[in-house]
């Protein structure tokens, strides 16, 4: 059984930093497993922010890039996403989602048959 546990979430202030992580188990091939990003806003549909895949290759919203970083230590079977310079409007649950590669998608919710309970990140 796959899960995904996230954490790393909390209250920053503006142009603060926080760094995710998302620690997965259960995949018989892990080498082979896309994972992402996602996040919802109150009272708004959940978008993606970010998603790396099996090789490392990267995909990030255009609202994220320059300030968000995805990476993953495969030893460890975790996924990080370091958040800098954040602003209020980053406010939101944020998930970790994952499934098998390819992806034709990255950023799009469907893609993703497994995903994390969420951690909230809140900016002021």
């Amino acid at each position: 059984q796959v899960q995904l546990v996230e954490s790393g979430g909390g209250s920053v202030q503006a142009g603060g930093s926080l760094r995710l992580s998302c620690a997965a188990s259960g995949y018989r091939l892990s080498s082979v497993v896309c994972r992402g990003w996602f996040r919802q806003p109150p009272g708004k549909e959940r978008e993606g922010v970010a998603a790396i895949d099996s090789d490392g290759a990267s995909d990030y919203a255009d609202s994220v890039k320059g300030r968000f970083a995805i990476s993953k230590d495969t030893a460890k079977n975790t996924l990080y996403l370091q958040m800098n310079n954040l602003k209020e409007e980053d406010t939101a649950v944020y998930y970790c989602a994952a499934n098998y590669c390819p992806l034709v998608g990255p950023l799009m919710d469907y893609e993703y048959h497994n995903w994390g309970q969420g951690t909230q990140v809140t900016v002021s």
